[in-house]
């Protein structure tokens, strides 16, 4: 008889921080709890000795060096159906045990859940999951992560805040270039072919272009994973900013200056316009951007769910003012609300009290409906923002802390 039938065939014995529970070996396995149901499968005391702190084998009793009036919780959770938090006890710690016994956040009761949520967005527990330590690293390894420290980390040193400094300037060069570029008097100049302005701008354009494919470049070089670096939404960005540059410097010296899709111009135009995603590179830089970005992005459910609301609410608004306003009469109507469709405009500008003012109500009914429109749009547009709002302050914590961790670090590093 092997290791795991000798232990197995007997009444098991948990000892849970010296509070001792008693099971049978068959009902200890359909516990559904992970790391008792994995005891049965050990063939050696060794392994067994990974899942438990000891074992005595005469008892066959098995130590556990655990938090005891947590698994008893627990254990309530396993006869009953229902886990909740211990009284008294830390949520983060009562979560450690779950971990450790095989249990999840979704075991735990709704009211619950919600506690341990907000426990951990106030202590940025699930923002910073910890790293596994490395080994010493190699020169030539050490070299490339300080590399890429220095470029992707702006704050990490002299250099890399140096080298931030730089690209941000080029960023500003190129947005005002780009600016200038649609001013009446530059556009003039360019049809009269004044070459001198227009060759300094292509100039200042090409230098901007050339130093952001060469940090890209680099930046591409000396990252980890190639990968993921290829997949980062601001590096997709990056692409996006520098790739229209070559393609209308491909097709003007494919077509020539003055054929004519030079002269008709929209692809080309279309293709410079899209340097103004210059703009988001400075996302790297400013920890204000990196906040709104990151909100964007946790905060997806509740974009979605105003858009359902303002939707809802446009539907209905948009189909009463067209049958107040023009509906009910066609021929004395309002043609501004002639179609559902051109009364969705009338109700997203009084939902999100713009009132531009091109479209209104004239009857006395159409502006009762005005008033309860705008009304609504208020309160519509005010309930998810609370979400979001929490979520940004949230998310801006998140990153300082975030941000002062790598420089100790990095700090650290340098100094050993």
């Amino acid at each position: 008889m092997d290791f795991g039938s000798e232990f197995g065939s007997r009444l098991c014995t948990l000892n849970v921080g010296g509070r001792r529970f008693s099971f049978s070996a068959e009902l200890m396995k359909r516990l559904p709890l992970s790391r008792l149901s994995r005891l049965h499968r050990c063939v050696s005391e060794s392994e067994l000795l990974e899942l438990c702190d000891d074992y005595d084998r005469d008892r066959n009793e098995f130590f556990f060096d655990r938090h005891s009036e947590a698994f008893s919780f627990i254990m309530l959770y396993v006869q009953h159906g229902k886990l909740r938090f211990v009284p008294h006890m830390c949520e983060l710690s009562f979560y450690n045990e779950m971990l450790y016994w095989g249990l999840e956040s979704s075991d735990l009761q709704p009211c619950c859940q919600r506690r341990l949520d907000d426990r951990m967005s106030d202590c940025f527990v699930h923002y910073f999951p910890e790293k596994e330590p490395r080994g010493p690293e190699e020169p030539r390894s050490l070299w490339l992560e300080r590399m890429r420290r220095t470029f992707e980390e702006p704050t990490s040193s002299l250099a890399a805040q140096i080298l931030a400094s730089v690209s941000v300037l080029f960023v500003v060069i190129s947005m005002v270039m780009l600016c200038a570029s649609t001013l009446p008097d530059w556009t003039a100049a360019e049809t009269a072919e004044s070459f001198s302005r227009f060759s300094a701008s292509l100039v200042i354009e090409a230098v901007c272009i050339g130093w952001f494919t060469a940090e890209c470049i680099v930046r591409f070089l000396v990252s980890r994973d190639k990968w993921e670096f290829v997949r980062r939404p601001l590096n997709i960005i990056d692409l996006l900013a520098i790739l229209p540059f070559y393609v209308s410097v491909t097709v003007t010296f494919l077509t020539g200056e003055n054929s004519q899709m030079q002269r008709a111009g929209v692809t080309l135009r279309i293709l410079r316009m899209m340097r103004i995603f210059w703009v988001i590179k400075l996302a790297r830089h400013f920890l204000g951007l990196q906040t709104l970005g990151l909100t964007l992005r946790r905060c997806y459910r509740e974009m979605v769910m105003l858009l359902v609301f303002v939707c809802v609410a446009m539907a209905i608004f948009s189909a009463l003012a067209q049958l107040l306003e023009h509906g009910l009469d066609a021929e004395t109507g309002s043609q501004d609300y002639a179609s559902i469709p051109a009364a969705c405009w009338w109700v997203i500008i009084s939902m999100t009290t713009v009132g531009y003012g091109d479209m209104y109500p004239v009857t006395v009914a159409g502006r009762v409906l005005g008033g309860l429109c705008v009304l609504s749009g208020i309160i519509l547009l005010a309930l998810p923002i609370t979400f979001i709002y929490h979520s940004f302050v949230q998310c801006y914590h998140e990153l300082k802390v975030r941000s002062a961790r790598g420089n100790r670090v990095v700090s650290a590093e340098y100094v050993h």
